[in-house]
């Protein structure tokens, strides 16, 4: 039976036919409120939890049978999506409406590869995405997106940036996608790799691909983290940065992240900028998070530290969680007003 909603519950069903199975239960983000075992009620297998203040909710289905439990996407929901870590099933709950852009008109594009060399063991693999209307050899405003190629697979940057240079709403510009090769190393504050990026990757890309105007980094969790201080640490020729569910550890907050290898790092870098108290070079901000997300009182720590230092934030929470779809769904209109700040004279996008 697909998932419904009614009287401010969510009911999930699963056909009881197979004897095998001995216990069904709701796999999800554990800030979800609510049970996770389902009961059998004649031939259903069938859970009710409250209806979360979500617009949509990703799951899966633990399925025990005997001693072997399998954890797969709900056979009763068509409704999919691709994560990071495999497809999952989705309820999309009353009001939700994905963003107007996914259907809008878009410019025809072409992707362009290349590599960053610097002060990191490996190569930072870029993709350049263009609009085929730029000349090779244009300067054009330049979006530096860190997980860029899940970023594009999973949340669809670079349709994100056609549509709104095909609405008008943006200038012809172009999308750096940075692919993670040794992630949690590299985006855990890594001295290294922000200087490598900051430095000489700024200098090849726009060696290879001209820019105009400041350059805006984008990234989440992570690379939320990274690309906060990528901008911070490049400033001014980084003019905005978009962080989206940053990960900005605290000890305070975050006893259950302290025993990631990079914990100490990342906490240690974080408190440095909530320590700061003037910006010589002010940024504009977009932030992003999860109301319910566990990180979001360290969201709303940074957001309120990096006012008071004098950037200019745009900080807002969302009714989703830390998933690459409430990330898509988030970037108009957070990273739009961002990007015509910076890129855009008199409220035009000439």
């Amino acid at each position: 039976m697909r998932p419904t909603h009614h009287d401010g519950l969510v009911r999930f069903g699963l056909d009881a036919a197979d004897e095998a199975v001995t216990a069904v239960s709701l796999d999800c983000d554990p800030v979800v409120p609510g049970p996770r075992a389902f009961r059998r009620v004649g031939t259903e297998w069938v859970l009710e939890l409250p209806a979360p203040p979500l617009g949509r909710l990703e799951y899966r289905l633990a399925v025990t049978r005997g001693e072997q439990t399998e954890v797969g996407p709900d056979p009763a929901n068509p409704r999919r999506v691709a994560t990071a870590f495999g497809d999952r099933s989705v309820l999309e709950l009353p009001g939700y409406a994905p963003p107007w852009w996914l259907d809008a008109p878009v410019v025809d594009g072409r992707l362009e590869p290349m590599a960053v060399a610097g002060e990191t063991a490996d190569d930072v693999p870029v993709t350049v995405w263009s609009p085929t209307s730029l000349g090779a050899d244009e300067p054009a405003p330049m979006l530096l997106v860190h997980d860029g190629p899940e970023y594009d697979l999973l949340a669809e940057v670079t349709r994100y940036s056609g549509a709104l240079v095909a609405a008008g709403t943006l200038p012809p510009h172009r999308v750096a996608l940075a692919h993670p090769v040794l992630r949690d190393a590299w985006y855990s504050g890594s001295p290294r790799y922000l200087r490598t990026v900051a430095e000489a990757g700024l200098d090849r890309i726009a060696a290879a691909h001209p820019v105009r105007g400041p350059v805006v980094v984008v990234g989440a969790s992570l690379g939320g983290l990274t690309a906060l201080l990528l901008a911070l640490a490049a400033a001014p020729r980084v003019g905005g940065v978009l962080a989206q569910s940053g990960s900005f550890f605290q000890v305070r907050h975050d006893d259950s992240e302290s025993g990631f290898r990079y914990f100490g790092r990342i906490s240690r870098a974080v408190q440095g900028v909530l320590d700061a108290r003037h910006a010589e070079h002010p940024l504009v901000v977009g932030m992003t998070c999860g109301a319910l997300e566990e990180n979001a009182a360290n969201n709303r720590d940074m957001a309120a530290a990096l006012r008071r230092a004098g950037h200019d934030v745009r900080y807002r929470e969302v009714a989703d969680l830390h998933n690459y779809t409430a990330w898509r769904d988030a970037l108009d209109p957070t990273l739009s007003e961002v990007l015509r700040t910076l890129w855009c004279s008199e409220g035009t996008a000439g």
